[in-house]
């Protein structure tokens, strides 16, 4: 089992580095349970991720509204995306992700071994790391993701797993890619496993498998001298600026604003022009957008119908109806959501009737958006006022 890397902590922790998707990895993850016996078995798990492996990753029709009814549509694309970009890399083997952290789950229940989750919720990890990526990278990190190349070269998962310094560039280009998102992704959650692990003492022995990407800065915070590794608010959701909580409000504002640049005029208005291109301008936007996300038909006049009203109704999104409406004609099946949610082609988010759903949901909502924006100062064009 020489190609997945340990290191031993100190005589009762043992960091196990695995690659989320090597078949390898799930032998060496049973081999050390075996050989090593801990009394504690840690795994760079959450309860939400760990739940959804035990249970095959099963997600119901009624999951799938709850997602479009509480906007979490954009977050668990972004984590169908960043799945798909581990087979990218071109070392898949078979292995869904996740793969050895669940047959550590299983090997340490049959050896009557605790579990522990030792790691953050992935939806507070996703959104920390969604604020604090810039707007140009998020459309970079968009674009990559959705870009369907074929020129990446494969990698070998044995050379992966012990090339370190291949692991660590891997590492800082994330971070070199979005200093803010890798700072989240990497070093909070190497802060936040390594607090889990000092937690559980020193006197149980404890196996922690991890990826092997965090292996060697979780050590380095463990092997630390002086006081505790403090964790404290890396579970915080960052709260919202002060310009995302007035966003909503502003355009009935700018809206308003409009009407009073019309009325202070002498001029005669002519308000079936003025409606007519309020309601066409927010209506073509949205429609764009889902047409773009390849929605059905009728989702695409739901959401040209919809959003003139809820561009006015910071409390609604033209999204939520337009996804409904495409969840409702295009149901997808059991089979659907499971293909959906191992995204082994990035082509599912047009093909697959689960994930036409989430992006027919969240780039409706962007379109709507967009058009909110924009209907102003068309009007204050078409109007002359401009």
């Amino acid at each position: 089992m020489s190609e997945s890397p340990v290191i031993d902590v100190h005589g009762n922790l043992r960091l196990l580095g695995t690659a989320h998707i090597a078949t390898a990895s799930v032998e060496a993850v049973r081999h050390h349970i075996a050989t090593y016996q801990p009394d504690v078995v840690a795994v760079e798990l959450c309860k939400s991720r760990h739940d959804a492996l035990v249970s095959d990753r099963r997600l119901d029709k009624e999951g799938l509204l709850k997602v479009i009814k509480e906007g979490k549509a954009p977050m668990v694309l972004m984590q169908s995306m960043l799945s798909a970009e581990q087979r990218k890399l071109g070392i898949n083997e078979g292995q869904q992700p996740g793969a050895e952290l669940l047959a550590a789950v299983e090997a340490a229940n049959e050896a009557g071994c605790e579990v522990e989750l030792v790691d953050r919720d992935i939806q507070t990890t996703l959104r920390r790391a969604w604020k604090r990526m810039k707007l140009r990278e998020k459309w970079r990190l968009l674009t990559s993701l959705l870009a369907d190349e074929d020129e990446d070269e494969d990698l070998d998962v044995n050379e992966l797993l012990q090339d370190t310094d291949l692991l660590s560039s891997m590492m800082d280009e994330l971070k070199g890619f979005s200093p803010g998102a890798g700072e989240v992704l990497i070093d909070e959650r190497d802060t936040y496993i390594a607090a889990n692990l000092e937690r559980l003492g020193t006197e149980r022995r404890v196996l922690a498998v991890l990826g092997a990407g965090h292996l060697q800065g979780v050590s380095k915070k463990l092997g630390g001298e002086g006081c505790s590794i403090d964790s404290s608010g890396l579970e915080t959701l960052p709260s919202p600026s002060l310009v995302r909580r007035t966003l909503p409000w502003a355009f009935p504002l700018i809206m308003i604003g409009v009407l009073a640049a019309v009325f202070s005029t002498s001029r005669d208005i002519d308000w079936v022009t003025f409606f007519t291109v309020w309601t066409a301008s927010n209506a073509l936007f949205a429609a764009l957008a889902c047409l773009l996300a390849r929605g059905h038909p009728l989702a695409i006049l739901t959401a040209a119908l919809a959003s003139p009203i809820t561009s006015l109704n910071p409390a609604l999104a033209a999204g939520w109806f337009a996804g409904y409406v495409q969840l409702k004609l295009a149901e997808p099946t059991a089979e659907d959501l499971q293909a959906f949610l191992k995204l082994d082609e990035l082509s599912l988010m047009w093909s697959n009737p689960a994930g036409k759903v989430l992006f027919v949901t969240a780039l409706t909502n962007l379109g709507s958006m967009i058009g909110a924006w924009a209907t102003p100062l068309i009007l204050l064009n078409v109007l002359g006022l401009s």
